[in-house]
């Protein structure tokens, strides 16, 4: 009872995983901006992993393999924002500007 209990949830934070990191990937292809993609990107990929090795580590059980997801889980929860986040900054100090309608994209260097 306990073991189909928990199969069914490992199951649902699994198809929810994959559900948040398809609507990620559909965001980053379709929203208009830089700014718009880095937020679909970030914020729907930290959600996905959670879920996702959430979902792995109630398969996992009691072992070895149950500690280890919980270290992944930790590096990723720090590090996925901050990535997100260094790479705004770098946009920003790079004078990235949000597009108008009509406006033909450019690329520019950096200092």
């Amino acid at each position: 009872m306990i073991d189909s209990i928990i199969s069914m949830l490992s199951g649902l934070l699994l198809a929810l995983g994959c559900f948040f990191m398809l609507t990620g990937a559909i965001g980053v292809l379709r929203f208009p901006d830089f700014y718009s993609r880095m937020h679909a990107a970030g914020v729907t990929d930290t959600l996905a992993t959670f879920l996702t090795i959430s979902g792995l580590m109630l398969v996992a059980g009691w072992s070895l393999a149950l500690f280890k997801l919980g270290l992944i889980l930790l590096f990723i929860f720090f590090t996925s924002p901050t990535a997100s986040h260094a790479l705004a900054r770098s946009a920003q100090h790079c004078d990235l500007k949000l597009p108008r309608k009509g406006d033909q994209p450019t690329i520019t260097e950096c200092d």
